[in-house]
Parts: structure tokens; C-alpha cells; sequence
């Protein structure tokens, strides 16, 4: 089951977050002063190229107060799902616990059917975090929760959100190119109806790689692998989205795309056309790439 509606947040101050650049290898402090209006001008291209491809993209802009340099990133701290639930994560950095904004929540309930409310934000009071589908890759379809785990990731929450949403939890540990726990799953990992995109080498333990390798074996997906360099540009964040006439795409940024090789473009082709979209300041300063930017919208419209 693949989202056919993204909501995004127009940020007001996207900058350069050093509380969460402690653990978010992909952050890099700004070289130039405009860069906030450079991100703002790749957010609204970002919007228009995904509209003029029939993808359905609701706008929210992010409220000046209080100021929130991660907002361009919603799929953290909420998600939603069939048959009208609305999830609320704990967030690791305490200013992006501000993203939990009113204007939000509101456009949701006018907008959508929420039936049901799910909230865990009282975990950041105990020091345990779920950033939402950063921190898991959700299989719908097959109700798969995949995770790695990290500061970001506490196991313990994360069986419990599995229980709560009745998915499979599947976790596991996953490192970096200096071996250090990669921050979030959909760095390393993109789900898709058909086929999976992971850098499986990120995997130290061999029993854990198994595990994640027999469940896609038994939902029949195709592996795509990707390397760690290619992880290091973004190639596995990335998000399938139907558009309006049902069609799949595959949303990556150009950087990710540049990466990849002819095998890996072919595999992927079969399955949708590729979408790249140019966002180079928003992923240098924000450590973030185009799933990050998309937050699925599976609730009914009210």
C-alpha cells in the first residue's frame, strides 16, 4: 500500500539544527548567508515538480513562533494510517519537539478523518525516542515495521508502537561508514510495493542481515542493494508515491540519483519512473533528503 497524498511543511527558518547534528552524520554548517532562502526556493521547486507529475501535495507553512529549523521535515514527529489514525512521536532534539505545532494538527482534523489518536510524546520524559518514519520503514502493505536502532530508536518503544499498529517489529542494528548507528532507517532503507532499496553492508551482524533478508524473501520483494558511499548521498531516501491516476513514482533527490549505476536505475525502472529533484542546500544543512520532506497521508478525507 503506497501513499497517494504527501503533506509538506513550507518552513519559515530552515537552518543548520546543531542539537541534532550530534548524531546526524549528513549535517554540514552553512558556507553561505542565504541559504534559508536557497531551501525555500528548492522547497516550492520540490512542490511544483511533484504536482506536475499528478502527485497529490498538501502545503502546510510553518508558524514563526516558536522558530523551528527542522519543520521542513514532518514524517518524524506524526504519522498516519488506514482507517483514520494519527501517531505523535517523541523527538531526540528538544527544539524539534516544537514541530508538534497547532496549525498542523488543525489543517489534519479539518482536512482528514481521524478516528483514532495514538501518543507517545510523554516517552521524551523517560529518554526514549521514535522519530516516526525516519526511524522505521514501514511495509503497509504486509504490516512490517523495519528498524535500526539508535539514540533515535528505542527498541522498547518501538515494539510497543508495533503492538499498538499491530506490525511486525523487525530490528537491527545499523552502522555507518565510521561505524557509528546510523540515526534513521530510511537513510539506509526504501520501501516500495515491489521491491526494497537497503545498504545491506551497513548491517554488521550477520544473523540480523538474515532476518531482514528471509522477510523480503517472504513478501516478495525485490533487493536493490546500494553501498555505503551511495548511502552517504542520500540513495536510500527515498519515497513511492502514486499519482492521481494511480501511477508509482519514485522520489529521490538528484544527488541520489547521479549515484546510482545502470543495474541499480534498471532494477528500479521496472518497477516506476524516477523522479529526481535538485535540493542541495536542504540536504547539506538539514541531513535530510526528499523522503524526509513527506509525510504520507493514508487517512480519508473529511
Amino acid at each position: 500500500m503506497i501513499t497517494r497524498r504527501v503533506l509538506m511543511i513550507r518552513p519559515h527558518v530552515f537552518g543548520f539544527n546543531e542539537q541534532t547534528a550530534v548524531n546526524n552524520m549528513f549535517q554540514a554548517a552553512p558556507s553561505d548567508t542565504d541559504s534559508a532562502a536557497k531551501a525555500l526556493q528548492e522547497f516550492d521547486n520540490f512542490v511544483a515538480i511533484l504536482r506536475s507529475h499528478g502527485v497529490i501535495v498538501d502545503v502546510v507553512q510553518d508558524d514563526p513562533d516558536p522558530p523551528t529549523p527542522d519543520a521542513i521535515f514532518p514524517n518524524n514527529w506524526f504519522s498516519t494510517h488506514a482507517g483514520g489514525t494519527l501517531c505523535l512521536y517523541p523527538m531526540y532534539a528538544e527544539n524539534r519537539r516544537a514541530e508538534r505545532k497547532l496549525s498542523v494538527i488543525d489543517f489534519l482534523q479539518k482536512n482528514y478523518k481521524i478516528e483514532n489518536l495514538l501518543d507517545l510524546t510523554d516517552l521524551e520524559k523517560e529518554g526514549k525516542f521514535i522519530e516516526g518514519t525516519g526511524s522505521m520503514v514501514l511495509d503497509h502493505q504486509n504490516k512490517i515495521s523495519y528498524g535500526c536502532l539508535s539514540e533515535r530508536l528505542d527498541k522498547e518503544a518501538f515494539t510497543y508502537w508495533c503492538n499498538k499498529m499491530q506490525f511486525k517489529p523487525i530490528s537491527f542494528k545499523a552502522l555507518d561508514h565510521k561505524a557509528q548507528s546510523i540515526y534513521h532507517t530510511n537513510v539506509m532503507m526504501c520501501m516500495g510495493n515491489q521491491f526494497v532499496v537497503i545498504c545491506l553492508e551497513s548491517i554488521p551482524d550477520e544473523q540480523e542481515k538474515q532476518i531482514v533478508l528471509e522477510s523480503f524473501l517472504q513478501t516478495n520483494k525485490e533487493v536493490i542493494t546500494i553501498s555505503q558511499d551511495q548511502l552517504n548521498h542520500f540513495a536510500g531516501n527515498m519515497l513511492q508515491v502514486f499519482d492521481v491516476d494511480e501511477k508509482p513514482h519514485l522520489i529521490l533527490s538528484n544527488q541520489a540519483y547521479k549515484t546510482l549505476n545502470v543495474a541499480q536505475l534498471k532494477s528500479l525502472e521496472k518497477y516506476n519512473p524516477l523522479l529526481p529533484i535538485s535540493i542541495p542546500t536542504i540536504e547539506a544543512l538539514g541531513g535530510g533528503s526528499t523522503r524526509c520532506m513527506m509525510a504520507e497521508i493514508y487517512l480519508r478525507p473529511a
